[in-house]
């Protein structure tokens, strides 16, 4: 079962997507019915180009045609504006209909406004795709997101560039990556490539220094009386602060973006200018995307994020999250309908192949045939946990404060010690 160990402390959720402009009364969420009995909805998505926008306009289409009078107008939203943008329409009562959700804090603060509304599965869904992968979207017994994709983290590589450096095995553990770096860096190449600009993308490497570090239970625990008083937590930051002192990262990584153009930091993997990049299952996507010729990247590999002494974390844990879509309080029942119809295995098959990642119905998972993805699919299923991402987990107060407090540290402007004290104080106010 493809999600079953999912850390779902409490059920806690996120959500993500928005507008690319401001909202007019028009774009936010209608859940009105026309003159003539008519439904139309407002769906925010954040596939701006290629394959996956392709793939959800065909999807409205088919289902639109299979539900006469249902009119879905689609605004699609760059990933790096997402939260913001969606917080504000939220918050104005101007919501989408549909909108992007990711499970954790966020989506359970929105809950908890009453910004959002329980979503009808179905039985079919259910069945196809398993209780697991609901987990991270119920909240008090009841489920407000519905799952697209599972997303696990870890570290993509060219194979090609490996290759050039003398690498001939992936990186077990932290010292073979650095060795790694070394090798690279010899050869004239850009090790890893990060987009710190974007801020989560730097905090990823934290986290999984975290994972390393803090045991299971230590995570649970922070998730469910947001606490960080364990000595894990700044040794993650520690770890990460040597990390960094190798100079593993491309130059001007703290202007990097993470997915905008040939110059962020997926684009430097896709166009051979940097050998590394941590992030999830989405990646592939993203890099094939920014390919010369948009296809997805030939020598496109992964392996796990590496195991590293002195941690309590278990060896093999993982940490990711999973993309979903719920339903904003006035949205009309034909939102929870579009879900449904969504999750067909026809569909998450097309959602699997459009976006290169992983489905989360367990009987579309047979589509997945990239030999990253499927290396990525193979150890999840083996991992004997899988956290959420940590902004994800704690919510949006401690996700900023870490996400902010990695920054510094990676730019010289702060430590182990002040990430710490940061999420200490954003969970004081939540």
């Amino acid at each position: 079962m493809i999600a079953r160990k999912l850390l779902a402390v409490s059920a806690v959720m996120v959500m993500g997507a928005a507008g690319l402009t401001a909202c007019s009364g028009d774009d936010g969420g209608s859940g009105d019915s026309t003159s003539g009995g008519d439904v139309e909805m407002t769906f925010w998505h954040n596939s701006t180009t290629g394959e996956g926008k392709a793939y959800w306009d065909s999807t409205v289409k088919d289902f639109e045609a299979a539900n006469p009078g249902v009119t879905i107008k689609i605004q699609a939203i760059q990933n790096e504006d997402m939260d913001g943008k969606l917080q504000t329409a939220l918050n104005s009562g101007d919501a989408p209909d549909i909108f992007m959700a990711r499970g954790g804090g966020k989506l359970a603060d929105v809950v908890e406004a009453g910004q959002a509304q329980e979503i009808a599965v179905d039985d079919a869904t259910k069945t196809a795709t398993g209780d697991a992968a609901f987990s991270a979207f119920t909240i008090d017994g009841k489920v407000y997101g519905m799952p697209m994709s599972i997303l696990p983290g870890g570290i993509y590589y060219s194979k090609d560039l490996f290759e050039q450096a003398g690498i001939t095995e992936t990186p077990k553990t932290i010292e073979d990556l650095e060795g790694a770096v070394d090798k690279l860096k010899a050869a004239g190449i850009a090790p890893i490539a990060l987009g710190a600009k974007d801020a989560w993308p730097a905090a990823h490497w934290y986290y999984f220094f975290a994972l390393r570090a803090c045991s299971k239970d230590t995570l649970d625990k922070a998730a469910a009386d947001m606490t960080f008083d364990d000595a894990c937590w700044q040794k993650a930051g520690d770890d990460l602060a040597a990390f960094s002192d190798t100079d593993p990262f491309n130059e001007g990584f703290l202007t990097t973006s993470a997915q905008q153009g040939a110059g962020s930091s997926a684009g430097l993997l896709a166009n051979h200018q940097a050998a590394m990049e941590l992030m999830g299952a989405w990646d592939p996507g993203v890099i094939a995307s920014l390919t010369p010729d948009k296809k997805p990247l030939a020598d496109l590999a992964w392996f796990p994020f590496p195991e590293i002494s002195g941690g309590d974390g278990e060896a093999g844990a993982m940490m990711g999250g999973l993309d979903g879509f719920s339903c904003s309080k006035d949205a009309p029942a034909e939102c929870s309908k579009f879900l449904n119809f969504a999750m067909q295995k026809k569909y998450q098959e097309g959602y699997a192949n459009a976006f290169h990642t992983l489905p989360a119905s367990k009987e579309a998972q047979g589509v997945v045939t990239e030999p990253a993805l499927v290396d990525v699919l193979n150890t999840y299923n083996d991992a004997p946990y899988v956290s959420l991402w940590l902004d994800t987990l704690y919510g949006q107060n401690v996700g900023n404060a870490l996400n902010t407090g990695v920054v510094n540290l990676l730019a010289g402007q702060g430590d182990s010690a002040a990430i710490v004290q940061g999420v200490v104080d954003a969970a004081a106010k939540e």
